[in-house]
């Protein structure tokens, strides 16, 4: 597994059941309720600070999911993808990067295609069990919950770059 965080310059994710805990919310209105994770948040924020591409590929369209990712800077946004791996394709080729340089984190069955093509795959805690068995990782944290966080984690400890955010952020603001 450590041989393989080392390659990772893009790290890319699902939406539903990763960033959030999976719960679509409808007020009487129709107006969708996500909630997010706000350690995720500054694990993409500290992916980004130490130069990866971070982004989103879900099967789903929300304006919640889009506000999101611009307020994060994610570099990538894909919605509304029931078959995922012809969006990966088009992502991986405008970054111009090789599967090994790619990280993908999911936890449902149309994960799966980019999951078996990606540098390392993870799969969060409460995953559906055919993913977790083809994944090099699977998350202590459940979706939404601190899991994209961890991942990250684990690759920016890999990539000796922790260390480095943490003092910068310590110092605060310049």
């Amino acid at each position: 597994m450590k041989s393989k965080l080392i390659k990772i310059k893009l790290i890319l994710m699902d939406v539903d059941g990763v960033l959030t805990d999976g719960e679509i919310i409808y007020t009487s209105e129709g107006i969708e309720i996500k909630k997010f994770n706000v350690q995720d948040g500054m694990g993409i924020t500290l992916a980004r600070m130490a130069g990866l591409k971070t982004g989103i590929i879900t099967g789903r369209i929300s304006e919640m999911v889009k506000r999101r990712a611009e307020e994060l800077k994610f570099d990538v946004v894909s919605q509304g993808s029931f078959d995922k791996l012809p969006q990966y394709e088009e992502i991986k080729d405008q970054f111009g990067f090789d599967d090994e340089e790619i990280a993908y984190i999911g936890d449902d069955i149309l994960d799966m295609s980019i999951l078996q093509r990606v540098g390392f795959s993870a799969a969060v805690a409460n995953a559906r069990d055919e993913v977790k068995a083809i994944c090099d990782y699977v998350t202590v944290a459940r979706g939404g919950h601190g899991a994209v966080r961890e991942v990250i984690d684990k690759i920016l400890i890999r990539q000796d770059k922790m260390d480095d955010l943490i003092q910068q952020l310590a110092r605060g603001p310049k």
